[in-house]
């Protein structure tokens, strides 16, 4: 089964109580990864895998998600400015379709423009040495998608709630 959605509040059918969700910063080279609290409010920086063959991939993040009882995953989408999509994004989705069949967990889609930049500025700001930036700046990438993604599904959440009892 592939479940490969547009945005997180698609994911609402699989959203289990109490569970986690995996957010992905994918890179040519590496790929960063966050994991939220069960309440999905927080999103932490977790590692950095070094991306090998996509099995080998697959086997690591489905080995993540199953150990933190991961509902699902949140994968940045590497739009243009703009707002097209060119080669990098469609090699993000064709990644989310594959992963999503190889492991039967569902994958939103978020758009991740800029946020590798904003991570970079927040690490500059920190003082962060150059090499220090290269060692977790993917995995705050990461983080930084799936905080957003998190955002988004509370904001769902009370925009919903406060439809009740107003009108």
């Amino acid at each position: 089964m592939t479940t490969v959605v547009e945005g997180p509040t698609a994911l609402g059918p699989w959203l289990a109580p109490g569970r986690p969700l995996v957010g992905l910063d994918l890179g040519t080279k590496t790929i960063g990864v966050a994991v939220s609290d069960t309440r999905r409010s927080l999103a932490t920086p977790l590692e950095t895998l070094k991306r090998g063959k996509f099995a080998a991939d697959a086997a690591a993040l489905g080995a993540l998600a199953a150990g933190r009882d991961a509902c699902g995953f949140v994968l940045g989408l590497p739009r243009n400015m703009d707002g097209s999509e060119g080669p990098r994004a469609q090699a993000s989705r064709a990644f989310a379709r594959n992963l999503s069949r190889a492991l039967g967990l569902p994958i939103a889609l978020w758009d991740e423009r800029l946020s590798t930049v904003a991570v970079e500025k927040a690490l500059i700001a920190a003082d962060s040495s150059r090499k220090r930036r290269a060692e977790v700046v993917d995995r705050m990438a990461a983080a930084h998608i799936l905080q957003g993604a998190l955002d988004r599904l509370a904001w769902a959440a009370r925009s919903i709630e406060g439809e009740g009892g107003h009108g």
